[in-house]
């Protein structure tokens, strides 16, 4: 199956990325068989004419239309292949006549098989029909989970510019282990990046339960550490129901002040998040803290919230390790700030969507096979005009 809108991704890479942007109407339909299977069938027949043409001895060529509606049955539907099936019966006649050989026993013969072979050729190009209209099902319920899950992600979000893009590892997959999402409070905007440990259904059925509870949470906390003990008592609730005691999922909490230009950040064990500031990029690190999940080793410790100083200009990037942990053919890691830096360094600012679109090109040039999701956010002050 693909996608109708076009691919920002490299076409050296062979999955699909879903950039999740608001206001995108995305459907499924089923892949195009290739143009020369389309061409086949009538190459086909132009080969046996020609072939009829040529030969200097009396062959029965007109048998290898025989084939012809199975050669059909791959890229057409039933009632071409059906209409296929009658061309070759007749084409078949018509050379046997051509030979005054019309009544034998090997060409009536051929004529039923040619007939059998059709109708077992249209059932399959029916089913296959069938079955491409269920995938295009599957896909579309697919669509609207990942759509439920990580919903798309405005360009204004309050006050802050944004963009998100989600990369599956496996193709044909919507949604995995990674999350993210932002929300304009009162407090201000706040956005979390995570990463579920597992794969799966069960990983997406954590990840439903953590941005559950952060879109609650979100708007009714009044600090960043009182939104990440709500996620820690429920994705520790989480656990008990699914019966994971080591389920955990690492995570970043973000929260934007615009009245005080600056950007507070707590780090649960996750990549930390890149700064590109003035034509600088840095990493922000802050006190450490553990996953959400495993909070009970911390003897009831607070994580530690970091700020940081935010202004028109700046962007944060926030990304799961499905990108900095992508490898090429030598073994060594994506390097993230090494690639921004040669990107953006000493340039005029970039906006949110600007930076995730590099990424998204430029991981391809890296590695050609991802074996983990990658999921990604930007966000940036926005000034009123």
């Amino acid at each position: 199956m693909r996608r109708t809108r076009p691919d920002l991704s490299r076409p050296d890479l062979s999955r699909q990325d879903l950039s999740l942007t608001a206001g995108a109407d995305d459907g499924f339909r089923p892949a195009a068989p290739p143009a020369w299977t389309r061409w086949l069938p009538f190459a086909y027949v132009a080969f046996v004419l020609l072939l009829e043409t040529a030969q200097q001895e009396e062959w029965a060529v007109s048998l290898f239309l025989v084939a012809l509606p199975a050669i059909a049955a791959y890229a057409y539907g039933p009632a071409a292949v059906a209409a296929l099936t009658v061309l070759a019966i007749l084409l078949e006649g018509l050379l046997a006549g051509a030979s005054h050989h019309l009544g034998e026993t090997h060409h009536v013969t051929a004529d039923i098989a040619t007939a059998v072979v059709g109708i077992l050729a249209t059932a399959l190009a029916a089913h296959r029909r069938s079955q491409e209209r269920h995938l295009v099902h599957a896909n579309s319920v697919a669509e609207a989970l990942m759509r439920a899950l990580l919903r798309p992600v405005p360009h204004q979000v309050g006050n802050v510019l944004a963009a998100g893009l989600y990369r599956p590892s496996e193709a044909g997959t919507m949604v995995g282990g990674d999350l993210f999402d932002i929300r304009a409070t009162r407090t201000g905007e706040r956005a979390v990046i995570g990463d579920v440990r597992g794969k799966g259904l069960p990983a997406v059925r954590t990840v439903a339960a953590i941005l559950g509870t952060f879109r609650e949470a979100a708007y009714e906390a009044p600090d960043l550490p009182a939104v990440a003990a709500r996620l820690e008592r429920g994705l520790v609730r989480e656990a008990e129901e699914i019966r994971d005691p080591e389920l955990f999922a690492t995570a970043v909490l973000v929260e934007y002040d615009s009245a005080a230009h600056r950007v507070t950040v707590t780090n649960h064990g996750h990549v930390e998040p890149v700064l590109i500031s003035r034509g600088e990029v840095r990493t922000l690190q802050g006190p450490p803290a553990l996953p959400l999940g495993l909070g009970a080793l911390a003897a009831g410790e607070r994580p530690v919230p970091c700020s940081h100083r935010f202004t028109h200009g700046d962007v944060l990037l926030l990304v799961t390790d499905g990108l900095v942990e992508a490898r090429d053919t030598g073994g060594d890691f994506y390097p993230l700030v090494e690639r921004l830096r040669h990107r953006f360094e000493g340039r005029p600012a970039p906006g949110p969507a600007e930076v995730v679109d590099f990424l998204n090109t430029d991981l391809p040039r890296h590695t050609r096979t991802l074996h983990d999701d990658v999921a990604m956010l930007a966000i940036a002050p926005h000034r009123p005009t």
